[in-house]
């Protein structure tokens, strides 16, 4: 039997149905498709008790969630339990700031691969690793999660609820994790609309095509001293996951997340050992 605020026990009772509210798509198994949304669902039920959060997921999957709203730092939401009055959730995280956000930005600016799949509005699983370089985690380890109800337990089924029914709106908008740490969808494409795209390197021995007949007299003449030859740069290697990133995924998944995504990371460490 749970217990409330004040150490006593109470009954709980059938909540009363909602009429329109939230309910996830997934009936059955994990909440979460894309590989964010399961790095968020795995932090949850990482820090969460596990009776809490499966009565959560019910009411997930009823429709208990009236309604929610995300800002930076925090989402607020109306849960209706078995009492009239809905129960008022709120569940806060760190937000960036600007400063913070304006190195963040240059980074993924500076990285075509970032650029071009967030510009696409995908986001590419290297970008964990990007955050996390500039001490800046992108998906949260402690959540500051409160309800109106009597339950003691943090987070309550409310809570829970609303965690969940979060991690499948990661699912249709993965910028919503990002507005939760402070930057907006139109803000940061915008910013990444406006940084230089990188600068090629120039390759010294590179010569412009020219007709044979124009340079019969000159034909045997170096484009270039060869002292400059020795002072070439070596040549841009081919990064160690090209063959993931050529290939066609294939159809399998770890705990919802994709084959090639775990690779990744092996494949880069192969390429270090043998360095």
């Amino acid at each position: 039997m749970p217990i409330d605020r004040d150490g006593r026990f109470f009954e709980t009772a059938r909540p009363i149905e909602v009429d329109g509210g939230i309910a996830v798509r997934a009936k059955r198994g994990k909440i979460g498709e894309r590989w964010w949304s399961r790095r968020f669902v795995d932090v949850l039920e990482g820090v969460c008790d596990g009776g809490r959060l499966a009565r959560g997921r019910n009411y997930a999957r009823k429709g208990q969630v009236i309604d929610f709203a995300l800002a930076p730092g925090r989402v607020t939401a109306r849960v209706q339990g078995s009492r009239p009055q809905p129960y008022a959730v709120t569940v806060g995280i760190t937000a960036f700031a600007d400063a913070q956000w304006a190195e963040l930005t240059e980074a993924l600016g500076g990285q075509a691969l970032y650029r071009a799949a967030l510009l696409a509005g995908e986001m590419p699983h290297e970008i964990v690793d990007l955050f996390a370089d500039h001490g800046l985690p992108l998906f949260p380890d402690e959540l500051d999660i409160r309800c109106s109800c009597p339950d003691w337990s943090v987070p309550c089924k409310h809570g829970s609820a609303v965690l969940y029914v979060l991690a499948e709106a990661f699912d249709d908008d993965p910028f919503l994790v990002l507005a939760w740490r402070g930057r907006a969808r139109d803000a940061l494409l915008d910013a990444l609309r406006g940084t230089p795209e990188p600068v090629p390197a120039v390759d010294p021995l590179a010569v412009d095509e020219e007709p044979l007949d124009d340079r019969l007299a000159d034909y045997y003449s170096p484009g270039i001293s060869l002292s400059r030859l020795r002072e070439r740069p070596s040549r841009v290697t081919a990064p160690p996951e090209l063959l993931l990133r050529a290939l066609d995924a294939p159809p399998v998944r770890v705990r919802h997340i994709p084959l090639v995504d775990l690779l990744r990371p092996a494949y880069r460490d192969l390429a270090e050992a043998t360095e």
